[in-house]
């Protein structure tokens, strides 16, 4: 585990709220399952029911992710608003899971979210994060190429829909 201050972050942004960025909890899980799904239900109809299921996550995977990655909370007021997880090995730092309630979409919440989890996945030692996305997602695709992302060529199967790999390289630490 890191130091908090390594990847706690307060900024005021265009609203008046102030946005923090810290480590989840099994206290936030139902928030960050609110968060998921709120985010990715406008796409609902576009993936195969099994490719939501496993991108909104249950109860139980929620569990499994918060003791096996990093996962991070952006919270107004003490309420979720964004997440977004990460683990690294060795070198390599993989992203899931990235979500950002659509009424706080353009807020600078992604990018905080993003910035934050590059941070301590640097600080584990990766020197390269990659992600996956699908075709549905495109606003979040130009999000991932404006933060430095771009795509691998890598193109697997997820639950019958293709899933795109985006990947960021680092030559310092964040």
């Amino acid at each position: 585990m890191f130091p908090r201050a390594r990847y706690n972050q307060r900024s005021n942004m265009e609203s008046p709220a102030e946005i923090e960025i810290r480590s989840a909890d099994h206290a936030d899980a139902v928030a960050i399952l609110r968060c998921l799904t709120a985010a990715f239900t406008p796409y609902r109809s576009e993936y195969t029911t099994a490719a939501f299921a496993d991108t909104v996550l249950s109860r139980e995977t929620l569990q499994l992710r918060l003791q096996q990655m990093h996962v991070l909370v952006a919270t107004v007021a003490g309420n979720v608003v964004g997440t977004v997880s990460g683990s690294c090995s060795g070198e390599e730092g993989h992203l899931r899971g990235m979500a950002v309630l659509p009424e706080w979409r353009g807020r600078g919440v992604a990018a905080k979210l993003l910035a934050a989890i590059e941070a301590v996945l640097s600080y584990d030692g990766c020197k390269r994060i990659t992600l996956d996305t699908t075709l549905p997602l495109a606003p979040a695709m130009r999000f991932y190429e404006k933060n430095g992302y771009h795509r691998s060529g890598k193109i697997s199967d997820f639950f019958g829909m293709p899933l795109l790999e985006y990947v960021k390289h680092f030559s310092q630490p964040v």
